[in-house]
């Protein structure tokens, strides 16, 4: 609005002369849709199905709980006895026959041990009942986290403990195609089990349209954590066996053994025995938990435009499943597409992640994770920086400053090593006017149409070192 100057004297109008500034949105928040012990903030039940930021597992357990106990965890205790009334003993602690299904708690442990921060929590039930889809799906916590702004990962803990493989299958369609119609969040996807074709039952079951596929991205195999299964000591079985004592023993004295869960006491020699094999028994998990503390240590150290590969993974013994070179050919590329990256072992160097694709493996613009990701965050980071400029005149001064902040956002993303190029002029481009992406018509209708090519960075998955014999010369 024009001032109108009616007092004599001197007036001082400030001008901007610098273009507004795009703010970089988060990269890795990811969302967790599964069971927790509780969903407690004030009263009980307040936070069932409340998308809840959290920083901490301590903040996690103070709102949600802990971890589902076991309850069929059996301790064998074998006793040998020789002639002297001497006893040798043994302690095993087997895997449990039957094994909780709810994998919230320990997922999060995974995350936050592997550089994990901020995320969301969506409980959608407690360890009453079962593991089910609508409680999961669009119906349930997802339909809850398409609310959400902030989340740009989507992970699933329980959903390896449906009891159907078309039901975790669809249920990983439903947060692709989430994905896809928001465009600002990606899937983290694990396999359904590790049996025998889980490869195929993975690329047969999301049957999802290439444009949805590259929202998200499946590893293999499951691993083996140094988590310590949780249990109630009272809901330990203990399993005495003891020989027959010899002749001379009963002779000397010997009245024998009777270990049961009563006779064990706290502090006890064979209650710290029993305490240290049962430490031993640790927990399998899907990868998903400990991959999206990895996007979110990745995104922190470098940015979100380095593969989430080559890189470590904590608090785990090893992958539960070897993957040798001739089997990941078959997860890397298939002519389906749908890429599944390894987690593997590798000599001196401990347990990498070894894959970098998306499931639209075969797809040049967007087969790696990276790329899709690092597009998804100046997507949106440029949206919500234009925002600000909507119902603006739809002319040159707002066409200058919207293309001079889009285009100062991408030479700091240049700078840092997100985009290829010996310049700015070869990294991106950003057009906007009349003539150029506007037609009169376009004016007329109120649309500002501004387009943006990016060269992003893609990883060196395959290093070729080509060697040859060198003709003697002197």
């Amino acid at each position: 609005m024009a001032t109108t100057y009616k007092t004599p004297g001197v007036y001082i109008k400030e001008i901007s002369v610098f273009p507004p500034s795009v703010a970089q949105v988060e990269t890795a928040i990811p969302a967790f849709i599964g069971y927790t012990e509780k969903a407690q903030k004030i009263v009980a039940d307040d936070l069932l199905n409340v998308p809840t930021r959290i920083t901490s597992l301590l903040e996690y357990k103070q709102h949600f709980g802990g971890a589902d106990n076991e309850q069929a965890i059996v301790v064998n205790i074998d006793d040998v006895i020789d002639g002297s009334a001497n006893v040798t003993r043994s302690i095993q602690v087997p895997e449990p026959a039957t094994k909780s299904v709810f994998k919230m708690y320990y997922s999060m442990q995974m995350y936050f041990a592997n550089g994990g921060g901020p995320c969301y929590i969506i409980s959608v039930g407690n360890y009453s009942g079962s593991v089910s889809k609508p409680d999961l799906d669009a119906s349930g916590g997802l339909a809850q986290l398409a609310k959400e702004d902030e989340p740009t990962l989507i992970v699933f803990p329980d959903a390896s403990s449906l009891t159907q493989a078309s039901s975790f299958h669809n249920l990983m369609k439903e947060a692709l195609t989430q994905c896809h119609d928001l465009q600002d969040r990606f899937t983290i996807i694990d396999t359904y089990d590790q049996a025998s074709g889980y490869a195929a039952a993975l690329r047969s079951g999301i049957n999802s349209d290439p444009e949805y596929l590259k929202y998200g991205a499946a590893y293999y195999p499951w691993l083996k954590s140094i988590l310590p299964y949780a249990y109630d000591e009272a809901d330990v079985a203990i399993v005495h066996a003891s020989e027959t004592p010899p002749a001379a023993a009963v002779a000397g004295g010997f009245d024998g053994l009777s270990i049961n869960n009563s006779t064990v006491t706290e502090n006890t020699e064979l209650y710290n025995q029993i305490k240290t094999e049962l430490s031993k028994l640790t927990v399998t998990l899907p990868p998903s938990g400990a991959m999206a503390g990895i996007y979110a240590r990745v995104d922190s150290n470098r940015g979100v435009w380095k593969a989430p590969a080559n890189v470590g993974v904590n608090s785990i013994i090893g992958p539960d499943k070897k993957v040798t070179n001739q089997e990941q050919d078959g997860l890397n590329v298939d002519t389906s597409g749908k890429s599944i990256n390894a987690i593997r072992t590798f000599a001196g160097k401990g347990t990498l992640v070894w894959g970098a694709r998306t499931l639209a493996g075969n797809d040049n613009e967007w087969k790696y994770i990276p790329v899709r990701r690092f597009f998804n965050m100046v997507e949106e980071s440029v949206k919500k920086a234009t925002a600000q400029f909507v119902f603006e005149p739809n002319d040159a001064n707002t066409w200058v400053k919207v293309r001079a902040m889009i285009e100062n956002f991408l030479n700091l993303q240049w700078r840092a090593g997100a985009l290829a190029g010996a310049k700015p002029d070869d990294a991106f481009f950003v057009r906007v006017g009349l003539g150029e992406t506007m037609t009169a018509q376009d004016i007329l209708e109120g649309k500002m149409n501004v387009e943006i090519g990016m060269a992003a960075v893609r990883p060196a998955e395959f290093i070729i070192l080509k060697f040859s014999h060198k003709m003697q010369e002197a």
